[in-house]
């Protein structure tokens, strides 16, 4: 069966089974009547199918009438900022994020260069479903889109990360850090290294060539970063840095060549900018309790979204939080833009890194200490929301948090349920203080849902 992921943030797929041309012409085609008229900004990760992709995007954007400016291989976040920067109508990122190679994926974008709102998704989805019915309309041969190349957005995201308040570039260069940087062969390639340069920092390249095939699983989870952080650790280097493909998520790794912890990445963030100003902090469901500590010291308070950068989003407008991300790496600080963004993160870091006057490792020993367990069950052709809803009767509403599935918040521990919007699965986080501790919390927890779903 074709594999096509469709979601909040866009649709996804392996290309050649499921992501094929006409699957991108109708979506894209529903894309362009959402935006109406005006300017789309287009940017693809590195990855072997970017161009094919890129030429079909650009072509029925033009057939729709919609002006598409191309901004080349960046990062998701130089997408974002740059629809922002030049107050565009919308833009499109053309990847598939830390999947394998053989994926690839249409990231959607509203006009504040943030992915689409649930209720624009919504109208996405009426749109896709009235041309289903009366068939896709495009413009005549004088009236399509114009295209033209702009090769400056790069440039300006990394000149506003550097002068962002609290980011001292001088200071930082006077350093002269030490720094092994993976960015797995994709986007990152075109930024990273050259802006820690610019940064006085040693830089020691690792997966950085241009190829665009990932030389192993391209996910930043420690299973996967066993030659980096060895490599870490042999050049004797004060900080390891890896992205993913599209430069949306950061994790970093310790002088001793081990986890810094990809949770870890956001509470550094927030301790970071709290020690700085005062405001609130939101993070999605699924993020370490670290942070709430953080700011609990700090007497700010955390507020707590759905799992997706659009919902975090949403409520970090609401609240008009000052910081905010997800615990995979990634961190959303607004006062560059509304997204979750690793080159903020990585400057954020070697600022914070430099006034802390220490070693990663030792910065790490000073952050809430916190281990997370994540289990997924199986449940066939059962019906996730029943067996959820189980769940929420099982264990009372006193301490339940249903927004997002379920979540359960306990003195030692929590646990989060989610259902997966692509797989008959019940996805289960579990953080705790002690690691064995956690390891037979997430198992006890999997047996009740597998005795639910008897």
């Amino acid at each position: 069966m074709p594999t096509l992921m469709a979601s909040i943030s866009g649709i996804r797929g392996i290309v050649g089974d499921g992501l094929d041309p006409n699957v991108l012409v109708k979506y894209l085609s529903a894309y362009a009547e959402f935006i109406g008229k005006g300017t789309v900004v287009v940017g693809r990760d590195a990855r072997i199918t970017g161009k094919m992709v890129q030429s079909i995007v650009t072509g029925t954007l033009m057939a729709k009438g919609i002006d598409v400016v191309e901004i080349g291989i960046v990062p998701t976040p130089t997408v974002q900022f740059t629809v922002k920067t030049l107050k565009a109508q919308g833009g499109i990122a053309i990847s598939a994020s830390h999947n394998p190679n053989e994926w690839n994926a249409l990231k959607l974008l509203n006009k504040t260069g943030q992915f689409m709102t649930p209720a624009e998704n919504e109208k996405l989805k009426e749109i896709l479903k009235k041309n289903e019915k009366e068939g896709d309309l495009f413009k005549s041969w004088d009236k399509i889109g114009k295209n033209k190349l702009f090769d400056g957005a790069l440039k300006n995201h990394v000149e506003s990360v550097l002068k962002l308040k609290y980011i001292d570039k001088a200071k930082i260069k006077r350093k002269k850090f030490k720094v092994l940087v993976d960015c797995v062969n994709g986007a990152g390639v075109y930024v990273i290294p050259q802006m820690l340069r610019e940064l006085g920092c040693k830089v020691i390249e690792m997966n950085c060539d241009k190829s665009g095939i990932f030389p192993r699983l391209p996910e930043p989870i420690p299973e996967n970063l066993k030659k980096t952080m060895r490599a870490v650790k042999k050049e004797k280097a004060d900080i390891g840095i890896v992205v993913d493909p599209d430069v949306d998520r950061l994790v970093l790794i310790t002088e001793k060549g081990e986890p810094f912890g990809e949770e870890n990445t956001i509470t550094q963030a927030v301790k970071f900018i709290l020690s700085k100003r005062k405001g609130d902090v939101v993070v999605n469901l699924s993020t370490t309790r670290g942070v709430d500590d953080i700011a609990h010291d700090a007497k700010q308070s955390v507020y707590r979204s759905a799992v997706g950068e659009a919902n975090v989003v949403e409520v970090m407008k609401e609240e008009k939080a000052i910081i905010g991300g997800e615990g995979s790496g990634g961190v959303i600080y607004p006062a560059l833009h509304y997204g979750r963004d690793a080159l903020v993160g990585v400057a954020i870091m070697l600022q914070h890194l430099l006034e802390f006057k220490g070693k990663m490792s030792e910065l790490k020993d000073e952050l809430p200490c916190y281990f997370i367990v994540k289990k997924k069950v199986d449940i066939g052709k059962s019906d996730p929301d029943k067996i959820i809803k189980k769940l929420v009767k099982q264990f009372g509403k006193e301490k339940s948090n249903t927004l997002d599935g379920l979540r359960l918040d306990y003195t030692n521990h929590w646990v989060h349920f989610r259902k997966s919007n692509t797989e008959p699965i019940i996805r289960i986080i579990v953080e705790g203080e002690d690691k064995n501790e956690a390891e037979a919390l997430a198992e006890k927890y999997l047996n009740d849902i597998k005795e639910l779903n008897k």
